[in-house]
C-alpha cells in the first residue's frame, strides 16, 4: 500500500479547522472594531453638518452613515453630538468660532 502523501492532506485539513476556528473566534472583537471605527466617522461628519446647519442636519448625516444620533448639544461655537452603531457610542466636537 502506498500511503505517501496521506500525511500531508490530514495536516492541511487541520490547518483549514484551525484557521476556521481563530478567525470565528475573532470575529465579535473585530465587529466591534469596525462598528467604533464606523461610530466615529459619523459621529466626526454629524458634528460638521450640525456645526454648520443644526440638529436636523446632523441627524441626517448620521442616518446616511449607518448611525442614530443619541445627542446633541450647541454651545456658543461648538457643537458636540453622539452617535451610536450597534453596540459602539462615539462623540465628537465641532466648533465654527472665528
Amino acid at each position: 500500500m502506498r500511503d505517501r502523501g496521506s500525511m500531508l492532506v490530514f495536516v492541511m485539513l487541520v490547518g483549514v479547522a484551525l484557521t476556521a476556528a481563530v478567525t470565528l473566534a475573532l470575529m465579535p472583537v473585530l465587529v466591534s472594531v469596525v462598528d467604533r471605527a464606523r461610530a466615529q466617522n459619523a459621529a466626526d461628519a454629524a458634528a460638521l453638518a450640525g456645526v454648520a446647519r443644526g440638529e436636523a442636519a446632523a441627524g441626517a448625516i448620521a442616518a446616511a452613515n449607518d448611525a442614530t444620533l443619541v445627542a446633541w448639544s450647541r454651545s456658543d461655537y461648538e457643537v458636540t453630538v453622539t452617535v451610536r452603531v450597534g453596540e459602539r457610542q462615539a462623540t465628537a466636537r465641532a466648533t465654527n468660532a472665528p
